[in-house]
């Protein structure tokens, strides 16, 4: 089992990645390339998976981080692929991505990659 340092690692690089996927890109691009959406989608799903394998303690000593919501997103984005709606992936990804870069950033006692 990983531990929650290796979670919050892999939850980190997935924002950045994520940022690195849509920097430069345009809402009307992300829409039209399923590439992009793919790339982020996925990297949306490592997220919550990282997220549903955290401990209850370190959850419970973060409860400004919205764990429920991302584990939820990864289900659905896993089990019901086909109901995902574009915009919310691209809200989450040019919104709640860099909030949850520097809250992960700064429970790893890490400055803002």
């Amino acid at each position: 089992m990983r531990s929650d340092s290796l979670l919050l690692q892999d939850i980190l690089q997935a924002t950045i990645d994520v940022e690195e996927f849509i920097t430069g890109i345009s809402r009307e691009k992300f829409i039209e390339s399923k590439l992009i959406r793919a790339a982020v989608t996925q990297k949306l799903i490592v997220i919550g998976e990282a997220a549903s394998r955290l401990s209850d303690e370190l959850r419970q000593l973060n409860t400004n981080i919205p764990w429920r919501q991302i584990r939820d997103f990864r289900n659905i984005a896993v089990h019901n692929y086909a109901s995902i709606d574009d915009l919310i992936v691209w809200q989450t990804a040019i919104g709640d991505c860099p909030t949850l870069r520097r809250q992960v950033a700064k429970i790893l006692g890490r400055d803002e990659p």
